[in-house]
């Protein structure tokens, strides 16, 4: 797969679902159908290049509503581990507006937060990831590939 195509992809998917959102009166689940039809107009993706871009994105916005206190910029550098300010070509208000409507419909659902895991290879926002074997930090700026663990070359990790 095509590295820069996917991280792109999951761009234009957040931006599709923020605008997604913010127009209409959709539920996560429609806004989110929509979004995934809006990227796969705007990017030439295979169906498997699609879905595993969705799945990324949509774990991180389950991850992001069920661990951010609304509106909390000061949570949010601690989900990511670093300053909001070194974060570039991200749309952070999408993101939390995003999150924050999928926190309201998690918490109807009565959804029990759950730890996410990320494997090497998959697309994500910016963030701190720990390995799950050796316990090896990484972090990203932007939205990256999260690769094998550069210590022990494990592929399984954990967002702290």
């Amino acid at each position: 797969m095509n590295t820069q195509k996917l991280i792109t992809a999951y761009s234009e998917f957040m931006h599709h679902l923020h605008d997604t959102m913010e127009e209409t009166l959709n539920s996560f689940t429609d806004a989110f159908e929509i979004s995934k039809e809006k990227t796969n107009e705007s990017i030439d993706l295979t169906s498997e290049e699609l879905e595993h871009v969705s799945n990324q994105v949509k774990r991180d916005i389950e991850h992001a509503a069920q661990n951010l206190p609304a509106h909390d910029n000061n949570s949010l550098s601690e989900w990511l581990k670093f300053d909001i300010e070194l974060v570039e070509n991200l749309t952070w208000d999408a993101f939390l507006s995003v999150a924050d409507k999928t926190r309201i419909e998690l918490a109807k659902l009565e959804q029990l937060a759950e730890t996410h895991k990320y494997q090497s290879g998959d697309i994500t926002i910016a963030g701190t990831f720990i390995c799950d074997d050796c316990g090896k930090e990484i972090a990203f700026k932007t939205t990256s590939r999260i690769p094998p663990c550069p210590t022990c070359h494990n592929h399984t990790f954990v967002r702290l």
